[in-house]
């Protein structure tokens, strides 16, 4: 058996447009499928770690609670999308040895034991482990949007891979409102590109100078949904090369994707 077969993949996902998924609209049925059959294409995680786009801090924040609670941080949507439970534990000790890998790569960082799951947290978590009995522990983005930053961050949780735990990237390979059908496809075309077909060297260059890639800041004037897909990119390319493009469709005719590295 090779190393690289023994760690858990990492996962960048599109989480889709608030609770939507959720709610059976149909432009997400595409969505909707690929969530709730991706875990067939992964062994069973004993943790998940989120990096959600809806939750940024001036450093690392780590959700510690034992317990999290729920956080709808969407407005204008149905009664009953208020009252959505993911009733995942926490893992107060994984956070603790988060922190612990952070801090050997000297990235600050803070426990937050108040933190309830974003929609970018609880959403796609709801198709993909509907039973809830995995623990999930959130870490967030930096403010900052540093890309090199956020591959350090990737890098920095690597080793939980090997301890049979699932990092996640929950954001949206497309996110801008003034974005065409066409500049949402030329972004896709190019991040696949970055991902699938170069040396690890030059996707890393590639990605640290994102916003030079073909209608970057039309498809992300700003990049926090861009940026889990970073922090999945540095935990994987120690032992994965190249990630597989594992979902591509259309949201609201704009173009999506996610990607597993095994």
């Amino acid at each position: 058996m090779s190393h690289s077969s023994q760690l858990m993949p990492v996962l960048y996902l599109p989480h889709g447009a608030g609770p939507m998924p959720l709610l059976g609209e149909p432009g997400h049925a595409n969505l909707v499928t690929f969530l709730r059959d991706i875990p067939q294409r992964m062994p069973v995680p004993k943790a998940i770690i989120m990096i959600s786009a809806h939750w940024e801090s001036n450093e690392v924040r780590i959700s510690s609670s034992p317990a999290p609670d729920m956080m709808y941080d969407y407005g204008g949507f149905p009664p009953e999308t208020y009252e959505y439970r993911y009733d995942a534990p926490g893992n107060p000790e994984l956070a603790q040895t988060i922190s612990r890998l952070l801090a050997n790569k000297g990235i600050a960082s803070q426990l937050d034991e108040h933190r309830g799951f974003d929609h970018g947290t609880f959403v796609p978590l709801m198709l993909m482990y509907p039973l809830a009995n995995i623990p999930v522990v959130q870490v967030s983005l930096l403010k900052s949007f540093d890309p090199a930053k956020h591959i350090k961050l990737g890098e920095a949780l690597a080793p939980l891979r090997e301890q049979g735990i699932l990092i996640v990237g929950s954001g949206m390979s497309f996110h801008g409102r003034a974005a065409s059908k066409q500049h949402s496809i030329v972004f896709d075309e190019w991040l696949t590109s970055t991902l699938l077909l170069r040396p690890v060297e030059q996707t890393s260059q590639r990605l640290l100078n994102w916003e030079a890639a073909p209608a970057a800041r039309y498809c992300h004037a700003r990049e926090e949904h861009l940026m889990p897909l970073h922090v999945c990119f540095g935990a994987a390319k120690k032992h994965s090369t190249s990630a597989e493009k594992v979902f591509s469709g259309w949201l609201f005719d704009r173009q999506i994707s996610a990607f597993l590295w095994h």
